[in-house]
């Protein structure tokens, strides 16, 4: 990796926000490139994570890429593997260029949650259709006789996303659940909430996220130069007086320690070892290697603990041998359950095959500058964000080696290990 930018992350307010997710991908993308030493169509491929894709961005990936100025000859294409998507984008990258088919590719991810659309019921898409085909005027009075005002009441497209088609929970119910199983209590996710907040403002304040993210300015005009979910004067009293999201009235999750509905893109460019030397490029960090879980749906947020163990058995590293986390806060519970799941001496055994617990992962390694409790999690681009996030703190910090992980909805978890060069 040799640079990355992100847009600020911005929060959905009840409306479309200012950009679609192509948008948002070439309002990072302008400025990532113009910085680098060579041309756009110097390139050989982007990649681009998107989940929400919307009806007028077909292959966002391809439309980003011509917006950016890219070229007509540049091949662009869309993954989709919900929360991972953009960290399979650098995945897909990272494999396309170890086995010598590119030198140089864009890969990244771009999601508006706020531009989820509102869909017809079944019903009345089955109405429309019946109207629409009706040939002649008896058979278009049958259709309007047949037809009921519920078959307009609109379906929240973003909604039905976030509900597992199998077994039929939500993401918070599943992290209720693990919370559940682990035991984390209502007030351990608050307080956790809380942290990510102080963090991210911190960061914001110390210039910790210099560099990474680009400011976006919308068609009219509008700056937006920080990510506005953070709340830095909330309180642990704040967040006690909010109701169960999900699982009334005694669940843990709440809209307090969940993360937030946003808006946001996020590059990064991967680059060969001759690429590197024909640009004069400076390497920041390399992609080790990744992994992949997949798991019981409905415990989906523990797909870190399987991937993340798994990537460092191979590589024969110990928990010890990582010196920063980025795990996606999805939910709060559900980074706790991680975490609690590592030192349980059962689940370590049975679940991950390990003699012993993994062990403790130390706060002041995770997360260390909030995460997406406070940030927001678009959905197709967080994957990509803690990846860049991963690089940018090592590099700050002095630190070598770390591991970026996110839960993914569907049952999968993702891993990738991060050295600083």
């Amino acid at each position: 990796m040799v640079d990355g930018a992100r847009t600020p992350f911005l929060r959905a307010r009840g409306k479309p926000g200012p950009f679609t997710p192509v948008d948002l991908a070439v309002q990072c993308g302008r400025p990532l490139l113009a910085r680098q030493p060579f041309s756009p169509d110097s390139f050989d491929k982007v990649i681009l994570g998107c989940v929400n894709v919307i009806a007028d961005e077909m292959n966002p990936a391809r439309v980003a890429a011509l917006r950016l100025g890219m070229g007509d000859a540049m091949p662009a294409f869309t993954v989709q593997i919900n929360c991972g998507s953009g960290m399979q984008s650098i995945d897909t990258a990272f494999r396309t260029i170890q086995s010598g088919k590119a030198n140089l590719i864009l890969a990244g991810g771009a999601e508006a949650l706020s531009h989820a659309p509102l869909v017809w019921p079944q019903e009345g898409a089955a109405w429309f259709g019946r109207f629409a085909f009706a040939k002649t005027w008896f058979e278009k009075l049958a259709a309007l006789r047949a037809f009921k005002m519920r078959m307009l009441q609109p379906v929240i497209g973003l909604e039905r996303g976030l509900t597992d088609p199998v077994t039929q929970l939500n993401m918070g119910q599943t992290a209720e659940k693990i919370g559940h199983i682990f035991n984390i209590s209502r007030e351990a996710a608050d307080a956790y909430a809380l942290e990510s907040h102080q963090r991210l403002s911190k960061a914001q304040k110390n210039g910790a996220l210099s560099g990474e993210v680009v400011p976006a300015v919308s068609r009219d005009g509008e700056l937006y130069d920080h990510d506005d979910g953070v709340r830095p004067d909330t309180s642990i009293e704040r967040l006690a007086r909010l109701r169960p999201a999900f699982e009334r009235p005694y669940g843990r999750v709440t809209p307090g320690n969940s993360s937030q509905i946003t808006d946001g893109a996020s590059w990064v460019v991967l680059a060969s070892e001759a690429a590197v030397k024909k640009h004069k490029l400076t390497p920041l960090a390399r992609i080790v290697d990744s992994e992949w879980s997949a798991l019981d749906p409905s415990i989906m947020g523990l797909g870190p603990t399987l991937c993340s163990t798994a990537l460092l058995q191979r590589h024969e590293l110990t928990r010890g041998d990582i010196h920063l986390w980025e795990l996606n806060e999805a939910f709060a519970a559900q980074v706790l359950a991680c975490l609690a799941a590592w030192e349980d001496a059962d689940y370590c055994r049975e679940v991950l095959g390990l003699d012993k617990p993994f062990g403790r992962i130390e706060r002041n390694r995770l997360n260390v500058d909030g995460g997406a409790i406070s940030l927001g999690h678009p959905v197709g681009t967080s994957g990509n964000r803690i990846v860049l996030h991963l690089m940018n703190a090592m590099r700050k910090r002095g630190q070598k080696r770390g591991v970026a992980t996110e839960c993914i909805g569907g049952g999968l978890g993702g891993a990738m290990l991060v050295e600083v060069v």
